[in-house]
């Protein structure tokens, strides 16, 4: 059966088991669990003839993915056990980041010797960083307000977990806070922050998986091998930039195995969770899918276009990490294909090398979307009115707060506490979402992924270097690097 068939025939089966799906949840024409078991295996079936007819990597990652929610509702135990795979999957793309970094960022900033344009790229990005997330807070803040999903929740039903006991704060900087003035902790803690930018060992580093610190590194050598006399500087170059050729290769090899980790990664979450626990909180849960939504639409999508950036290829060269970044709720896991498409979608691999790491720290634009969101929800549930001049407040401090999230584990969670803390806000509510957390998680950071990738587009672009022709065959995604 040709590809055209089979597409049609997996379109009109997907289009029935939908149609079956929405009799079931609603009651009607008393359709029992056990038939609907079968329209989801009968699916899965098709799904799977139509990824083998395709040969497709991207095929088998959103089949996988939906074969994981098929395996998480009917198997949940079998589920839970195959967590193990995801995690798997997830470690064997960490090994990739340290060296991928290393490499392209040495290779790109020495190879050209062009001191200036990393300068330029260092604040361009920048500000781009600061006008995105900024406006990711804002849509946040005016979405919660007009869903008011916090309103009439019922605390008492909502999933409990134990907020987690990682601080933000080390205990040597919590020890000299408690001596010092509580009106400059804000200085010490950014100053902090500053502070632990910089490798200390880049071993350590690399393998404590440090974006930013790698980055530092990565550019302070490469504008010190820039400037060494060419005889010396060559054989370092010549070294990046086959190192960085071969982690692109080897990034390619580890994605053989996504569609499996992808998968497990998909059946753990609706296993462990259950899909009833999007009843709970749906308001919560569709409010942040509609915040996120509306920025893409209303600030990344003008973004594109203004810059005339080929819409259709573009997505085209995301779909495949941000996939990854849903099912694995994981921005390094989609990291080194990120960068890999980005540069055949035509962005220099020196700006995307420089670029899209630092935008994993600074440019968190779904992350911030949910942090003021779920900062406002927080107060709605718990009873507490706050002013426009208060949820102001509250957004001028995630502007801060947010940037660096990325560095301490299960981040996002603790700059929340931490918000919710300093305006009085009770922290039992934030344990009561934390249920939903991870369904929230795989949106933010899909949009964490899609922000980065439009990031590389628009330096490209505003530097000059952007490459209009590389995106125009079809098939550019397939082409070597």
């Amino acid at each position: 059966m040709s590809k055209k068939n089979v597409g049609f025939v997996t379109l009109v089966t997907i289009t029935i088991a939908i149609i079956i799906t929405l009799f079931y949840e609603f009651d009607l024409f008393g359709v029992s669990p056990s038939v609907m078991m079968g329209v989801r295996w009968l699916s899965a079936l098709v799904l799977i003839v139509n990824a083998v007819t395709r040969r497709n990597l991207t095929t088998w990652i959103l089949t996988c993915l939906i074969l994981g929610v098929f395996v998480g509702l009917d198997f949940p135990d079998l589920a839970i056990a195959m967590h193990p795979l995801s995690q798997g999957f997830i470690k064997l793309v960490k090994t990739i980041v340290g060296p991928i970094l290393f490499a392209t960022l040495v290779f790109g900033i020495a190879g050209h010797s062009d001191l200036k344009s990393v300068g330029r790229m260092a604040w361009k990005s920048m500000l781009y960083f600061f006008c995105a997330t900024t406006c990711a807070i804002f849509i946040g803040l005016a979405v919660i307000n007009i869903t008011k999903a916090g309103i009439g929740v019922d605390i008492e039903h909502m999933p409990h977990e134990e907020l987690p006991t990682t601080s933000a704060v080390t205990d040597a900087d919590q020890k000299v806070l408690d001596h010092i003035s509580e009106n400059v902790h804000g200085v010490y803690k950014f100053n902090a922050f500053i502070r632990d930018t910089f490798p200390e060992n880049i071993v350590k580093s690399v393998y404590e998986n440090k974006v930013l610190q790698i980055v530092i590194f990565g550019v302070l050598f490469g504008i010190g091998l820039a400037m060494v006399n060419e005889r010396k500087r060559k054989p370092l170059v010549d070294f990046t930039e086959s190192l960085s050729e071969a982690m692109f290769k080897f990034t390619n090899l580890v994605m053989l195995f996504a569609p499996i980790g992808v998968g497990a990664a998909m059946a753990y979450t609706v296993g462990h969770l259950g899909v009833d626990i999007l009843k709970n909180l749906f308001m919560l849960l569709m409010s942040l899918y509609i915040a996120l939504i509306v920025f893409v639409l209303l600030v990344l999508f003008p973004v594109a276009l203004y810059l005339k950036v080929p819409v259709k290829q573009f997505i085209n060269a995301i779909k495949e990490p941000v996939s990854i970044a849903f099912a694995t709720t994981s921005s390094d896991a989609a990291l080194p294909k990120a960068m890999e498409n980005m540069e055949k979608f035509g962005v220099p691999r020196k700006i995307v090398s420089f670029v899209i790491p630092t935008g994993y720290s600074f440019n968190l634009d779904g992350t911030s979307l949910y942090l003021s969101l779920a900062s406002i929800f927080v107060a709605q549930a718990a009873g507490i009115d706050l002013s426009i001049g208060q949820q102001l407040l509250i957004a001028f401090t995630l502007m801060i707060t947010s940037k660096g999230v990325a560095a301490v584990p299960r981040a996002s969670l603790i700059v929340l506490i931490a918000t919710a803390d300093q305006f009085g806000l009770p922290t039992f509510v934030i344990a009561a979402i934390l249920g939903i957390d991870e369904l929230m998680d795989m949106a933010r950071t899909s949009v964490n992924v899609i922000g980065n990738c439009l990031a590389t587009v628009v330096v490209a672009k505003w530097e000059g270097e952007f490459d209009e022709t590389a995106s125009q065959n079809p098939k550019f995604l397939e082409d070597a690097n």
